[in-house]
């Protein structure tokens, strides 16, 4: 190391000896070039900063540890479109539903893109996904490809849904809570691994007991990675960071954890691959694997895209259903009167039998108990960057091609113009006067829009009715004697997640 040192500094003495600069006088000119980079980098009519910008880190600091309730207490002084400083990158952010409909939706082409991001790119695979792809052909053809694949394998209604494998699980959870007896316990391993058996089924044709010790490290793994990610924007602000002993020590865990995922992922591969069955394809590595064969659908789609997809689905649809369902607990534990409320109703339709999708539109309650958490704490508030596909005109600003874009969504869900008290929880903003649900209303997206929008949503809808309208039909949850109640402020990774709490889970 120390002869490395001497190198560099024996060549930046020759560099000034042979150019004529004083080292002073070198100092100077790079303070100055580095200010002038940092100036006029910015493009002439972008939207305008907030304040809080310093030198190199830009807004990083003021964004704190809860971005997206800065960037909406922002949105009240600097309107819905301004630009915030991620290090030296501009990133737009779209507030409000106006604007974010506008690009998501409305012009979604224009905004359906990806931005470059150090630890997004490095754990879903650098293109080499769909989640992470940027804009384009090969992003169209593999998610149009594994949305086809999905619905064989039953992520829809009626004949062929996966419905009665994810009623199954519930009914496995269900017994799972009943095993700890009415005790205080962290709910959130068991509905991980619930949540996560609906997907390895999908994905690998297999589930996982709740005891399973491996399927619980890797249930582990995935909330690891999750929240890491989100944690280590200062990587993504600044790559060159990973290199540095004892700040890199995040990025170092991510990448462990996620090389667990990887290994778990490639030998369902190895053992699908020895095992396939090409007239009868049974799950999603099926699918793909005979596609890697046949370069029918996705043009040069390789085993490492297979690998990087089924990462997709597993990280993605586990991480985001289980804490909506989290969030969903921790409100009913809140407020046992809305709890009650959920009961009677289910008890009034489904009666002793176990719930089942054609109940869906019988339990209106029920359905706006979960629209109302996925409001009040969206597990998504910013989606995954968006970015330019071409320079567009947002307002009166230009934003160039290829622009990251932030859409806060959080923005949206507590919009007071739309939710009148937007921090209380209150399932009656989904019922309209005859107390039918209100499912598509304004300024609520939860799933994000347009040509981004959530892969399983649907999967995710089926799930999130299954388990809730299962577990509260079972139990009544309380937070345990004498423990203070748990708290709504949420941990922001990748996802939004409620803090650790524990519940008491009493049979009816």
């Amino acid at each position: 190391m120390a002869v490395i040192v001497g190198w560099i500094i024996e060549s930046l003495y020759e560099i000034l000896h042979i150019s004529g600069l004083t080292l002073q006088s070198f100092l100077v000119f790079f303070t100055v070039f580095f200010m002038a980079c940092f100036v006029l980098k910015r493009s002439e009519n972008l939207p305008p900063y907030p304040a809080g910008r310093v030198p190199v880190l830009g807004h990083l600091l003021a964004l704190g540890r809860a971005p997206h309730l800065k960037l909406t207490a922002w949105r009240r002084q600097y309107g819905d479109v301004f630009t915030v400083r991620m290090g030296m990158e501009d990133a737009v952010v779209l507030n409000g539903y106006t604007a974010v409909k506008d690009a998501l939706v409305d012009r979604s082409e224009l905004f359906a893109s990806r931005p470059p991001n150090y630890m997004f790119d490095a754990v879903f695979g650098n293109q080499k996904d769909i989640g992470s792809a940027r804009w384009g052909t090969e992003f169209k053809q593999r998610k149009r490809f594994a949305l086809t694949a999905l619905k064989n394998l039953g992520m829809k209604v009626g004949p062929g849904s996966i419905e009665e494998k994810i009623r199954e699980e519930a009914s496995c959870l269900r017994n799972r809570m009943t095993e700890y007896e009415e005790e205080p316990f962290d709910v959130s391993n068991d509905i991980t691994v619930a949540v996560a058996n609906v997907i390895c089924s999908m994905t690998f044709g297999k589930r996982y007991d709740y005891g399973d010790e491996t399927f619980r490290e890797l249930g582990k793994a995935i909330a690891s990675v999750m929240a890491e990610i989100g944690a280590g924007q200062i990587f993504s602000a600044f790559p060159v960071l990973r290199f540095v002993p004892g700040i890199n020590r995040t990025c170092k865990e991510v990448f462990k954890q996620n090389s667990k995922i990887h290994r778990v992922v490639w030998d369902e591969i190895t053992s699908h691959r020895e095992n396939l069955d090409r007239e009868n394809p049974r799950d999603f590595l099926d699918f793909c694997l005979l596609e890697v064969e046949q370069q029918g659908k996705v043009e040069g789609l390789t085993e490492e895209n297979v690998m990087y997809m089924a990462t997709d689905l597993f990280l993605g649809g586990t991480d985001t259903t289980t804490n909506t369902l989290l969030w969903s607990l921790l409100y009913m534990t809140l407020h046992p009167d809305i709890q009650n409320k959920v009961q009677e109703e289910l008890d009034a339709v489904v009666g002793d039998s176990l719930p089942a999708l054609s109940h869906r539109s019988q339990l209106p309650y029920v359905n706006a108990c979960l629209l109302e958490v996925m409001r009040i704490r969206p597990v998504g508030p910013f989606t995954i960057p968006h970015a330019t596909t071409e320079t567009v005109k947002v307002r009166e600003y230009d934003i160039p091609k290829g622009t990251k874009v932030l859409p806060n969504l959080y923005s949206l869900h507590m919009d007071p113009a739309y939710w009148p008290d937007p921090d209380r929880f209150d399932p009656g903003r989904f019922l309209d006067a005859e107390g039918n649900v209100i499912n598509k209303p304004e300024s609520f997206m939860p799933f994000s829009g347009g040509r981004r929008v959530c892969l399983g949503e649907q999967l995710a809808r089926m799930e999130l009715f299954l388990f809730f309208s299962t577990l509260l039909q079972s139990f009544t949850f309380r937070t345990p004697e004498g423990a203070p109640p748990p708290t709504t402020d949420g941990v922001l990774g990748l996802t939004l997640a409620p803090q650790p709490f524990k519940l008491c889970a009493i049979l009816r």
